[in-house]
C-alpha cells in the first residue's frame, strides 16, 4: 500500500498591525528625526532629542499623521486599536514619570500638542495641564505644597479646553467675535483690576480658585455644555481638537499662503507636564541657536519667570533675556537668565550648541525649568528673514557646519529677495523723528493706511494701497490679515512673539512690543507721540530699527551695496553650471541684473519700450506710425499663427 504525501500548505502570514503610536522619553525612542513624514517635525525632534541626544525630555508619545488622514477620511472616527494603544503608551509614561493619569494622591498632568512635518506656527492647538479635576487637584495641592500653582493651572486648562476643545472644535462661531477664550480674560483682567495689580502672577490662591468656579459657571452659559471632570475625557477631547485643527480656517490659509499640501496632516504629541509657573525658581523660554532676525551667531532668546510657555508667545508679560547679546530697548535692564540661573544656563547652553552641531541648521528650540531643572521641549529648524538667512549661510560655510552648495539651498529664491525689499529714504528718514519705539521683528520698511484688523487690510489691498495692521498683538486669527498688510505694528509682544514669528517667516516688515500705543478698538484710534491716530491715517515703519514715523515717507529698493548679497552671489557663482542671464525689459532692469552677476540679455520684449519710464516718445511714434497706416493692411496680417 502506497501512503499518500499530503502537502501541508501554510498559512497567509497574519497582516501586520499599522503602528499609530511612538513612545518616547527617558533617553529611548521608538522613532527617530528622519520620520517627519510619520511623525510630524515635533514628533520626529522629540524622538531625536531623546533617542539620539539623550537630552533631558519628559517622557511621551506621538499619534502619527496617518491617524489624521484616518480621521478626516472616515467622518471623524479613529482607528479601531487605537483607544487601547492609547491606553498602553499612557501606562508606559506613567511608569517613566512615576506618576498616574487620574490619580488622587499622585496626578500626571499631560499637555497634548500639533505637530505637522513643516513648521506651521501658532496656526493648530496645543492644550496644557490635562487631568486637572476636582478629585486630583487635591492631590496636586499635596505634593507641590504650592496651592496657588495648583489654581493656576487649573484656569489656564479651563481657558484653553474650553477655547479649543469646546468652540473651535465644536465648530461654534461666536457672535461678534466675543468668543469664550476673550469673555475669559476679560472675567481675568476684572480681577487684576478689582485687585489693583497688573500681572497674573500677582493673583492669589483664593482669588484664583474663586476665579475657576466663576469660569465653569461661564462655560457652562455660553457653551451650554460642563466643562469635563474626567481626566480621560480631557484627553480624547484635546487629541480630537487637535486633529480638526488641521483644517480650521487659519490652518489651511496658511497652508495656502505657504503652499504646504492639505494632505499631509499633523501628529499629536502627549506629554508630561513640566511646570514652568511654580514661583521663582522656575521658568519658561523659546530661544534659537542664532539670532533669526540679523544672523548673529550668538545664542539668543526670552524666557519668563514663574509662566508657562503661552505666556512668551501671547505677549502677555515682557519676556527677559537669555544673555547680553538676547537684550533689546525693552529688556535691557531685566536680569538675563545667564545671571539668574547660571548653572540652568550653562546646561541650555550646551545643550544648544549640541542641537546645531547635530542638526547642521539654526534651531528654535523650547524649554521649562521646574524648580532649576532644565527640560527640553522641542527643537525645529528656525525660521528666520532674508538677512538672517543669508548671514547664516556664510557663516556655516566659514565655520565648515555646512558646504558652499548646502549653503545656495538653504537660501530661498524669496529670501534673497527680501534683500531687495523696499527701505525708507535715507534723506527723507534723517529728517524725520520716530513717534514711537518698538522691537525691530521684521526687515525692511512699509508706509501704509492704518487698520486695526485683517477684514480691512485684505480690502486695502484688493485696492493696491497698502496697510499697516496696528493690533495689542496678533494672534493665529490674524494670520490672511497679516499677510495682506505691508507692514505689522503691535502693542504687546517680544521677539519670539506671534507677530515676530510669523512676519520673520514671511520676510514681512514687522514692529512688535511698542509699549508705546494706546489703541482704542470701539473707536478704531492709536494714540503714539502725543497725536492720535484714526484709520486710514498713514504711519511708516523701520522694520529693521523699530521706528515707527508719521506720515507716509518716501520709499527706496534696498538690496544695492549689500555685502552679503554680493558675498553669496559670489558664492553661488562657484557652485553653478548654469550661465545666468536678464532680462532687458528696462534699461534699468538690465543695469542692475548685470551689477548683480548677470552674464548678458537672455530675452528683450520690444512692448516694454512702450510703458514705463521714458516711455513717452516711442509710444508717440507708434501711435503716428499706425494712425497714418490706419488705412493699410500690415504685411504680418498675410500670416496665420498656429
Amino acid at each position: 500500500m502506497v501512503k499518500k504525501t499530503v502537502k501541508k500548505v501554510a498559512k497567509p502570514a497574519a497582516k501586520k498591525a499599522t503602528k499609530y503610536i511612538y513612545s518616547f522619553g527617558a533617553g529611548k525612542a521608538e522613532g527617530n528625526g528622519k520620520m517627519k513624514e510619520l511623525l510630524g517635525g515635533k514628533g520626529a525632534n522629540l524622538a531625536e532629542m531623546s533617542g539620539q541626544l539623550k537630552l533631558p525630555v519628559p517622557p511621551g508619545f506621538t499619534i502619527t499623521t496617518e491617524v489624521c488622514t484616518y480621521y478626516w477620511n472616515n467622518k471623524r472616527n479613529y482607528p479601531k486599536t487605537l483607544k487601547a494603544d492609547v491606553e498602553k503608551n499612557l501606562r508606559e509614561v506613567e511608569r517613566k514619570a512615576k506618576k498616574v493619569f487620574g490619580s488622587e494622591k499622585n496626578p500626571l498632568l499631560v499637555s497634548v500638542r500639533s505637530g505637522a512635518r513643516a513648521s506651521m506656527p501658532g496656526m493648530m492647538e496645543t492644550i496644557l495641564n490635562i487631568g486637572l479635576t476636582e478629585k486630583t487637584i487635591p492631590g496636586m495641592i499635596a505634593k507641590t505644597g504650592d496651592e496657588r500653582f495648583v489654581y493656576d493651572a487649573y484656569r489656564r486648562l479651563i481657558m484653553m479646553y474650553s477655547d479649543v476643545v469646546m468652540e473651535k472644535a465644536a465648530g461654534i462661531e461666536p457672535k461678534d467675535g466675543e468668543g469664550i477664550r476673550k469673555i475669559l480674560d476679560g472675567m481675568m483682567a476684572d480681577v487684576k483690576t478689582k485687585l489693583g495689580v497688573s500681572s497674573d502672577t500677582e493673583i492669589p490662591a483664593e482669588e484664583l480658585k474663586k476665579l475657576c468656579v466663576e469660569f465653569k459657571k461661564t462655560v457652562k452659559k455660553v457653551l451650554k455644555k460642563d466643562f469635563p471632570d474626567d481626566p480621560m475625557e480631557q484627553l480624547w477631547g484635546a487629541i480630537g481638537a487637535v486633529f480638526a485643527s488641521w483644517n480650521g480656517k487659519r490652518a489651511i490659509a496658511y497652508r495656502n499662503i505657504e503652499n504646504i499640501p492639505h494632505d499631509w496632516g499633523t501628529a499629536v504629541n502627549v506629554q508630561t507636564m513640566v511646570f514652568g509657573n511654580m514661583g521663582d525658581t522656575s521658568a519658561t523660554g523659546v530661544a534659537f541657536t542664532r539670532n533669526p532676525g540679523t544672523g548673529d551667531s550668538h545664542f539668543y532668546g526670552e524666557y519668563l519667570i514663574n509662566a508657562q510657555g503661552e505666556d512668551v508667545v501671547a505677549g502677555i508679560r515682557t519676556p527677559s533675556p537669555m544673555n547680553k547679546w538676547s537684550a533689546n530697548a525693552h529688556s535691557k535692564n531685566l536680569p538675563t537668565l545667564e545671571k539668574v540661573m547660571p548653572k540652568v544656563y550653562k546646561e541650555l547652553d550646551a545643550i544648544q550648541k549640541k542641537l546645531e552641531k547635530h542638526f547642521h541648521d539654526m534651531l528654535d528650540i523650547e524649554f521649562t525649568i521646574e524648580h532649576e531643572k532644565l527640560w527640553m521641549l522641542q527643537c525645529r529648524v528656525g525660521k528666520r528673514n532674508g538677512t538672517a538667512a543669508v548671514q547664516m549661510a556664510l557663516d556655516m560655510v566659514k565655520e565648515r557646519l555646512i558646504t558652499k552648495e548646502e549653503a545656495v539651498l538653504r537660501v530661498t529664491p524669496a529670501q534673497l529677495g527680501e534683500l531687495l525689499l523696499p527701505a525708507i529714504d535715507p534723506k527723507a528718514e534723517s529728517g524725520a523723528k520716530p513717534i514711537a519705539q518698538g522691537l525691530p521683528a521684521g526687515p525692511g520698511g512699509a508706509a501704509g493706511q492704518i487698520v486695526f484688523n485683517s477684514v480691512d487690510a485684505i480690502a486695502l489691498q484688493a485696492k493696491n494701497i497698502p496697510a499697516i495692521l496696528v493690533r495689542e498683538e496678533t494672534n493665529p486669527e490674524d494670520i490672511e490679515g497679516m499677510r495682506a498688510a505691508a507692514g505689522i505694528l503691535t502693542q504687546r509682544g517680544g521677539m519670539t512673539s506671534h507677530a515676530a514669528l510669523v512676519a520673520r517667516g514671511w520676510g514681512k516688515c514687522c514692529i512688535v512690543g511698542c509699549g508705546d500705543l494706546e489703541i482704542d478698538l470701539n473707536k478704531k484710534t492709536v494714540k503714539m507721540g502725543g497725536k492720535t491716530y484714526k484709520e486710514g491715517d498713514c504711519l511708516t515703519l523701520n522694520g529693521t530699527k523699530g521706528y515707527v514715523y508719521d506720515g507716509a515717507l518716501k520709499m527706496l529698493a534696498a538690496g544695492e551695496g549689500n555685502k552679503n548679497l554680493t558675498a553669496f552671489l559670489a558664492m553661488c557663482d562657484k557652485v553653478r553650471t548654469l550661465k545666468v542671464r536678464a532680462n532687458a525689459d528696462t534699461e534699468e532692469d538690465a543695469i542692475k541684473a548685470r551689477k548683480f552677476g548677470a552674464e548678458g540679455i537672455g530675452l528683450f520684449r520690444i512692448e516694454h519700450m512702450f510703458y514705463g519710464k521714458h516711455s513717452e516718445e516711442p509710444l508717440f511714434i507708434l501711435r503716428k506710425m499706425r494712425v497714418t497706416n490706419l488705412n493699410a493692411k500690415p504685411r504680418w496680417m498675410n500670416y496665420s499663427r498656429t
